[in-house]
């Protein structure tokens, strides 16, 4: 397929994350959900994305923060998914660190006939092995060199399925998923933990389900004002020292039932029971039905585009619901954030109504990534058609490169510069929503400041990179030149002698049993 726009130069007048990627993203997602909230009741879901909502940020194993769908580049016959929860977890943060919830479902959900519907669900349901009992804090209580050593005391396994047409289908059973990186010390390769956590799965697929370095880089001080109301606050990778939970399956493209387009939706979602119990011995208890409390899409979206009253109530919300409420249309057509860019920045909001927006984060663009008889709805939407790019461009298709966001999203595409661009004008389309051209709009050439992760993503499955080290202190830039944690990705650390390694360990986790409290409450849902 020949490039449905034509790079340009942009400007290097900077100024810097002038609507930052926040911006953008809100931009283009609020588009979709604004509205329908306001229809919506007080709900007891949590929600997804990085604490962007009020119920997420009390329950992070169930927050989604990002969902990545593309071409596997090294095997263009296949499709890699990737979704990530539990964020900011700072890599130190032991003893108990980031483990998947076992009372959860954490889905990866496609529409492969846009009807905005999911025909397929790849459904992740994780167990929890934990020997430490009464006997020890400790995660590992010696150093871990496989998944099934004894001194690794905390495990977790998990069960894969694939629902289709009522159908469900087990792809991996009993998978191993790979410890958070305690440190050197406890995990001196933990590029060998990581491998052996990759599973295969029949048809020619391969699975994954462990912690991973945020491939999410951005400037967050948005919230600041956008950016300090000057533009000042920027260029700093706000996630680049923390880790996530991710979860990664490569399935073959004939494995994912869609029509001759080639086009499919993608968005995740976190189930929970409906309600839990805190008892007063400290236990608790999950029941009822599973109801969807978080989900993502579209990057950016929940996080930066939802006023706060109704992000829960979004996060419940299914994506072939989001047409029905006019509420959520207006925010599509005319939307908020190019008004607020235009008061505190002086750059003119594009007019309205914004059919770029809707084709660009609603329908998909015509001709690149738009389905035949689409529902409009929000969520990712990827052309499987379109063949890997030899030279990727972190622009997309912004910059002539069709194989990027937002025709799905690769990891290192930079979501925020071009959901800046286009939250302002930068995509003009047709009344079908087909690509005419895409001018830059040069005064934000620069975006937030931020053009890459703080470290290299990997060149095969699972593609994330290996997450920070707990054993890392010293703050630095890291190789590629971005602020980061100084830290080497495998797990790397300054060199310190075996019995004062094990003595920090044993203080660090001693310090955190007797000052950390676990707040219990009760939920339950209406």
């Amino acid at each position: 397929m020949t490039s449905l726009v034509r790079p340009q130069r942009t400007s290097r007048t900077r100024v810097r994350s002038t609507l930052r990627a926040s911006t953008v993203a809100l931009t283009g997602s609020a588009l979709a959900f604004g509205g329908s909230f306001a229809l919506l009741g007080p709900s007891t879901s949590s929600a997804s994305s990085h604490r962007e909502a009020p119920l997420t940020a009390a329950d992070p194993q169930a927050d989604n923060t990002d969902t990545y769908a593309f071409v596997s580049p090294d095997k263009s016959g296949s499709v890699t998914l990737i979704a990530n929860w539990y964020p900011n977890q700072e890599p130190a943060g032991g003893p108990n660190f980031y483990p998947f919830s076992p009372d959860a479902r954490y889905n990866i959900k496609l529409d492969t006939n846009g009807d905005a519907k999911p025909d397929i669900t790849y459904e992740w349901k994780f167990k929890t092995n934990d020997q430490r009992g009464t006997d020890t804090f400790l995660y590992n209580n010696g150093p871990v060199k496989s998944l099934t050593d004894a001194t690794l005391l905390f495990k977790q396994t998990y069960t894969l399925t694939k629902i289709e047409d009522g159908k469900s289908t087990v792809m991996v059973s009993n998978g191993k998923v790979a410890p958070s990186n305690v440190g050197k010390a406890s995990m001196p390769n933990y590029s060998a933990l990581r491998q052996q956590a990759i599973t295969s799965v029949s048809g020619g697929g391969k699975s994954f389900a462990g912690q991973a370095d945020d491939p999410f880089f951005l400037d967050l001080r948005v919230f600041d004002l956008l950016y300090g109301t000057d533009l000042s606050e920027s260029g700093n990778d706000t996630l680049n020292r923390y880790n996530v939970n991710s979860v990664a399956l490569q399935v073959p493209k004939s494995d994912l039932g869609m029509g001759k387009d080639g086009i499919i939706g993608v968005w995740s979602t976190t189930d929970r029971p409906s309600m839990k119990v805190a008892a007063a011995d400290g236990t608790q208890k999950y029941s009822g039905a599973q109801v969807q409390v978080s989900r993502l899409g579209m990057p950016l979206v929940n996080e930066l585009v939802v006023p706060t009253g109704l992000k829960d109530a979004f996060n419940a919300l299914p994506p072939d619901k989001d047409r029905t409420v006019k509420p959520v249309v207006d925010r599509v057509t005319d939307p908020e954030l190019p008004k607020l860019i235009e008061k505190i920045y002086k750059i003119p909001a594009p007019k309205t109504p914004r059919n770029d927006l809707v084709a660009i984060f609603l329908t998909g663009l015509k001709g690149l990534n738009q389905p035949d008889g689409v529902t409009p709805a929000e969520m990712l939407r990827l052309n499987t058609k379109i063949e890997p790019s030899s030279k990727p461009n972190r622009l997309g298709v912004l910059a002539g490169d069709n194989a990027g966001f937002p025709n799905g999203r690769r990891l290192a595409d930079d979501v925020v510069d071009i959901e800046i661009q286009a939250v302002e004008g930068a995509v003009s389309v047709d009344k079908s929503g087909a690509p005419t051209g895409v001018n830059l709009v040069k005064p934000l050439a620069a975006g937030d400041g931020v053009n890459q992760n703080d470290v290299a993503f990997s060149d095969s499955f699972p593609y994330l990179a290996l997450p920070k080290s707990g054993s890392a202190v010293n703050p630095g830039k890291s190789p590629s030149g971005a602020m980061g944690t100084g830290v080497d990705p495998s797990g790397g650390s300054p060199l310190v002698p075996g019995a004062i390694g094990g003595l920090g360990l044993l203080l660090a986790g001693l310090g955190a049993l007797l000052f950390r409290r676990e707040r219990r409450q009760v939920v339950s849902a209406p």
